[in-house]
């Protein structure tokens, strides 16, 4: 990996409806623009992210997307609205953001979630994006979400009974991500605390599908789980404010734009199956999979791979 990205220039953009976007830039001001996406929705954008980049030859574009990180207001806050925390909304800061930073094209980086709002972007901006590169493919389709609420009971079946069990029991068998964001706003600051820790509890779980994995420490945060939770909740209980199949029947829309796909074959809370019939569609994509890792993997296989994509784009100008 890279070393750590060294910023240059940051701030607070303005995007409208009272949201203050953060954006860090680094590496090289004059190298090939690239903007990096994180996932969640609602985990914001580390450090770690840099390190894919070589900083010699890239321009590197962090943002916290609305509610997040270093952005404002807080989703971590029960009396934050979050009605116009949306999909559109995420790609309209994206492309402002782009405008402020005077970049004509640029790569799009994403995973988990990123990758879903930078397939978004792409589709709905090809003109303005150069290469997409994303990791840990999910569509964000409604089957998708059922599957990481639901199904996914029956590969850790312990941990989802608690999970399931973590709402009333008259909400057990409808939609889990709309009980949850009902608790996640209850007037008790208790009950909202235990929300967010069963809620990522299952999150931590359902991804750990590889020998070795380890709990994200950023769920021991309070105020992180709380963050990452609500924005969850709120983006699962919508359909991810997509219309159901919207990236696979969009993908003729990237025809012309390279891209590399990268999911691991343990990946079973984003099964291959999706990022496989996005790459059937988009000619110019390429998918890799990796045997040996699992949803969000950061080991040896799916970094390195990473990296060797970005690198030759840098090489191809």
């Amino acid at each position: 990996m890279y070393p750590m990205m060294q910023a240059h220039a940051d701030g607070m953009l303005d995007v409208g409806d009272g949201h203050q976007v953060y954006w860090q830039v680094g590496g090289n001001p004059d190298g090939k623009p690239a903007v990096v996406l994180h996932g969640g929705p609602g985990s914001g954008c580390t450090p770690g992210w840099a390190t894919l980049f070589d900083p010699a030859r890239y321009r590197i574009v962090f943002l916290d997307q609305r509610g997040c990180g270093r952005s404002t207001p807080h989703a971590g806050d029960p009396a934050v609205d979050l009605s116009t925390n949306t999909t559109d909304h995420l790609v309209a800061d994206v492309e402002r953001l782009r405008e402020h930073l005077g970049v004509d094209r640029w790569l799009v980086l994403g995973a988990s979630w990123g990758s879903a709002l930078a397939l978004t972007y792409a589709q709905r901006h090809p003109r303005r994006v150069s290469e997409v590169v994303v990791y840990s493919v999910t569509l964000a389709r409604r089957r998708d979400i059922e599957w990481i609420t639901r199904d996914m009971g029956r590969v850790f079946p312990e941990a989802w009974a608690r999970f399931r069990d973590g709402v009333p029991p008259a909400d057990r068998d409808g939609c889990l991500a709309d009980a949850y964001a009902r608790l996640l706003v209850d007037a008790d600051p208790a009950v909202r605390e235990r929300a967010a820790r069963d809620w990522c509890d299952w999150e931590d779980t359902h991804v750990a599908t590889v020998p070795g994995h380890r709990p994200d420490p950023k769920f021991a945060e309070p105020e992180f789980r709380m963050v990452f939770a609500r924005l969850v909740t709120h983006y699962w209980r919508h359909g991810c404010f997509l219309a159901d199949g919207e990236l696979l029947r969009g993908a003729h829309r990237l025809a012309g734009i390279p891209g590399v796909l990268v999911h691991g074959r343990l990946d079973v809370s984003s099964p291959v199956d999706g990022p496989w019939r996005l790459a059937q569609a988009w000619p110019d994509a390429r998918l890799t999979v990796l045997d040996a890792d699992g949803h969000g993997s950061r080991g040896p296989g799916m970094t390195g791979t990473v990296i060797a994509a970005l690198d030759a784009f840098a090489a191809a100008g």
